[in-house]
């Protein structure tokens, strides 16, 4: 047999290593994510350099030091490789108890991210689309009304709104629904109860959510972005379509499948003293928080189960929620969402009404207008909680960064930018 030109071998080979290439990609792709179960690994074996990452034990334990907050928990992976995962400080200074891997933190408005899950795996079973109007689940949402003029005896003045709340509006916080952190509404929300997410009470969404829905809106639905308790909305949205609990449907259709053993509203007894106590950096230094605000979750058996603000896990536990999006919805072995679902969410859905990044189906977001603010990608997605915990994934990089701690007020918040910095920083190879 004659033997081929050199110049066509060369050609062939080319073409044969390109379509390897393109396969193995494909592959990664459609199953292979499969294997990014989050393993321990060495930082070399994801594309970092162990002594770079070293650089966030100096700056964190600088910081406890200097007594900016007492303790946190910090989390790294890559290709599915856990390369930093560690523990600074104290839980409780106090008790002179050090923080563990493993205790559990206040996610607060990182909340909101799971409740935006929960009902888009709804909409991929075809329940409704993002534009129906909530009020064809909960009717009491039909004809909606603006507040014009809040009296200081708590009566109103409200003009028709010009359109109804979409399912899309509550994702991007949108349909003019606040809380009790805005001034301009909060005395008519407490008037009839309204409180926020993590201020537990007696009540539930299915008493609640009736109520909020009869009270007037900031604004048009669509009009501004306006973050409230649109997500404990979601969260009832999802009682009426599922049939069943929030809470139930997180821990069937989430928890569980992916693996979230502390996720909870409400602690059972043998976590209590794993969950880390709320401080405060005062003129005084370090101290405990004392105000009621910061006492939740209550132990036991309660009934709000608020999607705005009201579950309480490990930074391991998020991690796995986190794995899983930017897996393109598979993890452990389930798929919780399509892939495409996971795309949409993270697309801007608001155009110019949330700065420059824009906020996507729960997420804000890392665009072509803000890259060049921090260390990072386009397509980043992040979002934080009120008590000082933060996670962004980069579908670009294949990377997701925790960082948790448990402050109120937090001076000293940029440590969390700092963090980001510091996780990019380390990186040197794909």
């Amino acid at each position: 047999m004659k033997a081929l030109p050199f110049k066509t071998v060369a050609v062939f080979v080319i073409i044969t290593l390109i379509f390897t290439s393109c396969k193995n990609n494909s592959t990664n792709h459609s199953t292979g994510l499969a294997r990014q179960q989050l393993v321990a690994a060495e930082p070399e074996s994801a594309g970092f350099s162990s002594e770079r990452l070293a650089r966030i034990d100096t700056v964190v334990n600088d910081y406890i030091e200097r007594e900016c907050f007492p303790g946190a928990v910090a989390f790294i992976a890559r290709h599915g490789k856990m390369v930093y995962y560690k523990s600074f400080g104290m839980r409780d200074p106090a008790a002179q108890d050090p923080m563990e891997n493993n205790d559990i933190f206040r996610m607060a408005s990182m909340t909101k991210a799971l409740a935006s899950v929960a009902v888009m795996m709804l909409y991929e079973e075809g329940y409704f689309l993002l534009d129906d109007p909530v009020s064809k689940f909960i009717p009491e949402f039909k004809n909606p009304q603006v507040l014009v003029k809040l009296n200081p005896d708590t009566t109103y003045i409200a003009k028709p709104a010009s359109k109804e709340i979409t399912i899309r509006h509550l994702l991007t916080h949108t349909a003019g629904i606040g809380s009790s952190f805005n001034a301009e509404i909060e005395p008519l929300y407490k008037k009839y109860g309204i409180n926020y997410g993590f201020l537990i009470t007696g009540a539930t969404l299915k008493t609640t959510i009736p109520t909020l829905a009869g009270l007037p809106l900031l604004h048009e639905p669509g009009e501004k972005y306006t973050y409230g308790l649109s997500t404990d909305v979601l969260g009832y949205l999802v009682e009426v379509i599922s049939g069943k609990s929030f809470k139930d449907f997180l821990d069937e259709r989430l928890f569980g499948p992916l693996g979230m053993k502390d996720a909870c509203f409400f602690l059972q007894d043998e976590k209590v003293d794993r969950l880390v106590p709320v401080y405060a950096n005062t003129n005084k230094g370090l101290i405990a928080s004392d105000e009621p605000l910061y006492e939740y979750p209550l132990k036991g058996n309660g009934s709000y189960f608020s999607g705005a603000a009201g579950i309480c896990c490990s930074i391991l536990d998020y991690a796995r929620f986190m794995q899983m999006m930017i897996n393109g919805g598979s993890f452990n072995g389930h798929q919780i969402l399509g892939r495409k679902t996971v795309d949409l969410m993270t697309m801007n859905q608001v155009g110019s009404l949330y700065g420059d990044g824009g906020f996507g189906l729960g997420f804000g977001l890392v665009s072509d207008k803000n890259k060049h603010q921090i260390l990072s990608s386009v397509g980043n997605y992040s979002w934080g909680g009120y008590f000082s915990t933060s996670y962004w994934m980069d579908p670009e990089e294949d990377l997701i960064g925790l960082f948790f701690t448990q402050m109120f007020p937090m001076h000293y918040g940029d440590i969390h930018q700092k963090f980001q910095v510091l996780t990019y920083q380390a990186l040197t190879g794909n």
